[in-house]
């Protein structure tokens, strides 16, 4: 532990510092330079409160140690055993704390993300469990008190989504709903089966966090735009005009068309925002997989085509399959309650990390 002690005193350094830094008057006056070093004393707080909790506990452990070292009565004996039992259990406890805040942080965790289900098998139940889904995460971020924002949606005949991608906004998102990734099963009847049989079909969810300009740069370049008119509802307006954009990433031949908006100005700017995360999305991915070659990842981000979990509705149940949870409250799970499902994946996941930290 002396090694971990060194490296949170070093922490707790630097959070002083930052303390001093954000009261000064050049520093306060430099907007950019005052939000990165608010957010970078956030980010050290509950770590520099762990320890400074370990530190209280750790010298109650050694007054205590140091008291049963001298003649006491009984009762006396018996309280300061008592109270060092309690202080040895939580210095364990805030041990493990400390362990899981050091860990290294994904620096995705604290961005916005853009999200996107799409009907996989399954045809016209495909969509609508895609709605089923979108409609999961729309009350699970509204109970996270994070905003969504539908930036594209192609609507199916029977009201589904053949496809919808959203902008969800807050604290944490992608460090809550990345693991999301991967392809969604549903067993259900559906609407349209008329015999009552059980049909098996699948949705895919793809995370990507949200990419400012800053952090990644398109060559103008490398994208072509196209423009068109767009198609179906709207009216004369949405007919007349071409305002639908359809931009290509020409190094991966990634493509993002979008005709929602009713100005060509506003889809280029939404078109531009989905295709920089679908870029970087493509980027990163590429290094995940030569890293997943090297050493196996925990639960990770998730192959696109990997089933990650299975929504039986016949007996309300669902089952996340990469770390064996299994509940039957699927009815709850649907009505955004997914903390459960959130909650133990990112458990595995630390519990993996350190895991490997303790081995390397």
């Amino acid at each position: 532990m002396n090694d971990l002690f060194d490296r949170l005193q070093t922490l707790k350094d630097r959070y002083e510092e930052l303390g001093g830094l954000l009261s000064d008057p050049d520093v306060i006056s430099d907007t950019k330079r005052f939000t990165s070093l608010s957010k970078e004393m956030a980010d050290l707080r509950e770590t520099v409160e762990k320890y400074d909790q370990y530190k209280k506990v750790t010298n109650l452990i050694k007054e205590d140690e140091e008291l049963l070292g001298e003649k006491l009565d009984d009762e006396m004996a018996a309280m300061a055993k008592e109270e060092l039992a309690e202080a040895k259990t939580e210095r364990g406890k805030l041990e493990e704390e400390i362990k899981v805040l050091l860990l290294p942080k994904d620096p995705n965790d604290n961005k916005n993300i853009i999200m996107e289900i799409r009907g996989a098998a399954g045809g016209d139940e495909a969509s609508l469990f895609a709605s089923d889904l979108f409609s999961m995460y729309a009350k699970y971020a509204e109970k996270q008190n994070w905003s969504i924002e539908v930036l594209d949606k192609n609507v199916t005949e029977v009201g589904g989504f053949k496809e919808i991608a959203l902008l969800i906004n807050g604290d944490n998102v992608y460090s809550k709903l990345k693991y999301e990734n991967g392809a969604h099963r549903v067993q259900r009847v559906p609407v349209t089966e008329s015999a009552g049989r059980v049909h098996t079909s699948t949705a895919t969810v793809v995370v990507m966090p949200e990419e400012e300009d800053v952090e990644i740069d398109i060559d103008p370049k490398d994208i072509r735009v196209d423009v068109y008119r767009s198609s179906g509802a709207g009216g004369q307006h949405i007919n007349k005009t071409s305002s639908a954009v359809r931009m290509t990433h020409l190094p991966t031949g990634i493509v993002v068309a979008m005709q929602d908006q009713r100005s060509q100005q506003q889809n280029r700017e939404k078109a531009m925002k989905i295709l920089k995360a679908r870029v970087y999305d493509y980027y990163s991915s590429k290094e995940q997989n030569e890293y997943d070659k090297n050493r196996k990842s925990a639960v990770g981000t998730g192959d696109r085509s990997e089933r990650i979990r299975t929504y039986n509705y016949p007996q309300n149940r669902v089952t996340d399959h990469r770390i064996g949870l299994t509940l039957n409250k699927l009815d709850r799970i649907m009505n955004g309650e997914l903390e459960e499902v959130i909650d133990a994946l990112i458990l595995y996941d630390q519990t993996k990390a350190l895991e490997n930290l303790q081995n390397e």
